[in-house]
């Protein structure tokens, strides 16, 4: 994974950060750096990390090293990621929150069913969670979608109806326009 902290010293809240289907590369070691300058620790985990990373494997066969890896085996890694954070002197690890992009948005769902603790949950699109784990979230969510994704966007109405069931606290922004 990448790893990046504020300059100054300091206890500071934590971030997991879920890359897209392309793996962790520049753009999203830079994101974590983004979060690190506005006071988080960032990790951004390598979810190729097994298979000797990202930059071991040619770019165009990461999306599918990534699928055959299982969506259970990510989270798992999120977690393990969760459990090292907190064991970090420069991590307050009551307030820690996820964030992914595409690929990423499905993991960090997925994510804010499975980690209890976190405070924010943020996915940038992907699909939506099992409806029976919904119950589990605990985060509040910021769901971020475009209105013209339409295979995605198709699950959630069943998602809002899920969250309202469960009593999350969330919102889903949708942005007309957007493909």
């Amino acid at each position: 994974g990448y790893l990046a902290q504020p300059a100054t010293a300091g206890v500071y809240p934590a971030i997991l950060i879920c890359h897209e289907n392309r793996g962790l590369n520049d753009h999203i070691r830079d994101v974590a750096r983004r979060f690190a300058k506005n006071g988080y620790v960032a990790l951004a985990v390598d979810l190729l990390a097994r298979e000797g990373g990202t930059a071991a494997h040619d770019r165009d066969a990461v999306p599918g090293l990534l699928t055959n890896a299982g969506a259970d085996r990510h989270v798992g890694d999120f977690v393990a990621a969760a459990d090292y954070l907190k064991t970090l002197e420069t991590v307050d690890g009551e307030r820690m929150g996820a964030t992914g992009y595409c690929f990423g948005g499905g993991i960090t769902w997925r994510l804010a069913t499975a980690i209890p603790t976190l405070k924010a949950a943020v996915p940038f699109y992907g699909p939506a969670p099992d409806a029976a784990a919904v119950p589990n979230i605990k985060a509040a969510v910021l769901g971020v979608y475009a209105e013209q994704d339409e295979r995605i966007n198709a699950g959630i109405p069943d998602l809002e109806t899920a969250l309202k069931a469960a009593g999350t606290t969330y919102q889903i922004n949708i942005y007309p326009g957007v493909n």
